[in-house]
């Protein structure tokens, strides 16, 4: 592999490293809530810009209280990396949702302020898979992705960054998104990786496609759910596709934005992948 497409893959990765983070709330009883999300650039219409936090649905329904805890991180003078969580408000004072949902997929976004370097770490909406993004770079079952996340609020290091993941599709076919608006990754899934986004980079592009690579990597979907079977974890995810993740962006601005309504084929065993069993920090 060249210098250039080694950097290539490199700032992919680490882009979505620093643009993923922890979401939690503590339920009292001495466990939490803990899901995972990743910030998007996605400028307002005047063309300011904007920073929008996205996630699976169920990981917002699923915490109660008005206010979620998001795990930014720091980065100090001498090079070393602090944990620095913030309040995130995700319901008005009257208890209504703040987010933006789809209408039929598990998809969140909720536009919020985050500090300049965090701002800066969003990766931009381009990055998200299109429609026909599978189709033009040949992907399909066996291809390896990489995945995102915080498993039973676990986190790299006492920094709070992600772990990273990888896995193979593990299902036929995976597109397109109307007709198949989810996929299996073999990986395995723990409470706390919900929302986390699920990517390719060019190397991975490289060796699943005959032609050149359309693109340097893109994000494939977020992590919604695990697959159990009789209460068996079978080390299955299900990712939710990209195009759905556009479409609830599309939602923030515009209410009666067009989604697709996808020809949903349940996953028998399909299990959301949030925490609500995870225990407390101290």
């Amino acid at each position: 592999m060249s210098e250039s497409g080694a950097r290539m893959v490199w700032d992919l990765s680490m882009e979505l490293i620093h643009a993923t983070v922890q979401l939690e709330q503590p339920l009292g009883d001495g466990t939490r809530t803990v899901g995972t999300g990743f910030l998007i650039n996605v400028p307002t219409a005047d063309g300011k810009p904007r920073t929008i936090l996205v996630t699976a649905n169920h990981v917002f329904t699923r915490m109660p209280g008005t206010d979620a805890r998001i795990g930014y991180r720091v980065q100090n003078p001498d090079g070393s990396w602090s944990y620095a969580p913030q309040t995130l408000p995700i319901r008005d004072k009257a208890g209504s949702p703040m987010w933006t949902h789809h209408p039929t997929r598990d998809v969140a976004a909720l536009s919020i302020t985050a500090p300049p370097e965090f701002a800066k770490a969003a990766i931009p909406e381009s990055y998200l898979a299109e429609d026909d993004t599978f189709t033009r770079n040949e992907v399909g079952a066996g291809d390896e992705m990489m995945a995102l996340g915080f498993p039973r609020g676990l986190s790299a290091n006492q920094a709070g960054f992600p772990i990273l993941r990888s896995g193979r599709i593990a299902s036929y076919p995976v597109a397109p998104a109307k007709a198949f608006p989810t996929f299996l990754l073999d990986f395995s899934v723990f409470p706390g990786n919900s929302g986390g986004p699920v990517f390719m980079t060019i190397e991975d592009i490289r060796r699943t496609s005959s032609a050149a690579p359309s693109s340097t990597g893109f994000v494939a979907g977020l992590l919604t759910q695990q697959v159990e079977l009789n209460n068996e974890r079978l080390e299955i995810g299900i990712v939710t596709h990209a195009k759905y993740i556009r479409e609830t962006l599309a939602l923030i601005d515009n209410p009666l934005a067009p989604v697709t309504v996808a020809d949903d084929v349940a996953v028998r065993g399909g299990k959301t992948a949030s925490a609500g069993e995870s225990p407390a920090k101290d």
